[in-house]
């Protein structure tokens, strides 16, 4: 099977049919100066040592370098065997808060860009593990199925923002239900649900979701990102202009605190562990870790052709043939003659 690695850049081959309009106009004008020095039959046996078929030929010869030149970048490729390929991980869903809290500065910039951050270098880690996400406020929605295409997860990641979701508040447990109906239901294991929030849960009924998790047989790691002391959440208006902090109904600024007590109550129903948010990022480090050391299931194989680079001997033949075209003279052969006559 042949293919071409960079097909994009056979539209050069476009420039054959131009170069070759080309080297038509030039030997026209060639032909056309010399009628203008005088008869046409005349000129040509004056010039006869330059032979118009020599012109052609190195002309010939530099069209068809150019043409193997531009196969040659093109990367001609054969594919020489199918191999398949098998994957083995777990499933794994990132519950991401998005609400309003998560705009407080007490994690630079702020606890939802550290948290998108984590979240990406947690991906980069991933090797044959599936990999979901949901964002998540006073509702919950799957932002990204599950995949093991870790590009498209990042893609999703990246759009998350507080204000994706209209409705306000922090619901945890409809973030363990939504990760639940995600997740394959017959299986009983291989689930892996981490959810980064900070904590402020405001429904009050997380743990009948967590118990529900834990029958499932999905585990859960939470990471708390904030801190416990607190932190005003920062308003801005549509234009991005600062307009202070949030305040409650009293006209007092509202403090968003990290919840660290439910947290870990959530992990540990589901054998799992809960960790704060960190500056060195060392949390999903070792959830990554900790997801290593559990059993895997096949998630898939891929199969596809090894390919070889072919270019290197279209490259060899263009080079040739340009070096051809050097020793190729326009000039015929002086062994003959060809002007006997006089003028005068």
């Amino acid at each position: 099977m042949l293919r071409f690695a960079n097909y994009y850049l056979l539209h050069l081959l476009w420039l054959i049919p131009v170069l070759i309009l080309f080297y038509y106009f030039v030997f026209r004008a060639k032909t056309q100066a010399l009628q203008r020095f005088g008869n046409l039959e005349l000129m040509k046996k004056l010039s006869r040592n330059a032979s118009r078929g020599r012109q052609v030929t190195k002309a010939a010869l530099i069209l068809t370098a150019i043409l193997f030149a531009i196969l040659a970048l093109a990367r001609p490729q054969i594919g020489t065997r199918m191999e398949e390929v098998k994957r083995e991980g777990v499933d794994i869903i990132v519950a991401i808060d998005v609400s309003a809290s998560m705009l407080a500065e007490d994690m630079p910039p702020s606890r939802l860009e550290k948290a998108k951050h984590e979240v990406e270098s947690f991906i980069n880690r991933l090797q044959g593990d599936r990999v979901g996400l949901i964002a998540f406020s006073g509702i919950a929605f799957v932002q990204c199925p599950l995949t093991l295409d870790y590009g498209a997860a990042k893609l999703f990641l990246d759009i998350l923002e507080p204000g994706l979701i209209p409705t306000p508040g922090t619901n945890i447990g409809q973030a363990i239900a939504k990760a639940l109906e995600a997740f394959v239901q017959k299986e009983r294991k291989h689930k892996v649900l981490v959810i980064i929030t900070d904590g402020e849960d405001h429904e009050g009924d997380v743990m009948k979701y967590a118990e529900e998790a834990e029958r499932q047989g999905v585990v859960i790691y939470t990471v708390g990102i904030g801190s416990p002391k607190g932190d005003p959440i920062p308003m801005a208006t549509d234009y991005g202009i600062n307009a202070g902090f949030k305040k409650d109904r009293e006209g007092q600024v509202v403090i968003t605190k990290l919840d660290e007590v439910t947290l870990e109550k959530i992990a540990l129903q589901t054998n799992g562990k809960y960790f704060r948010a960190t500056s060195g990022e060392e949390e999903l480090r070792k959830i990554y870790d900790e997801i290593g050391k559990m059993d895997k299931k096949e998630l898939g194989s891929m199969r596809f052709s090894q390919f070889e680079d072919r270019f290197q001997y279209l490259l060899i033949f263009a080079i040739a043939l340009l070096a051809l075209e050097v020793f190729v003279s326009e000039r015929r052969n002086r062994t003959r003659k060809f002007w006997t006559g006089r003028f005068f």
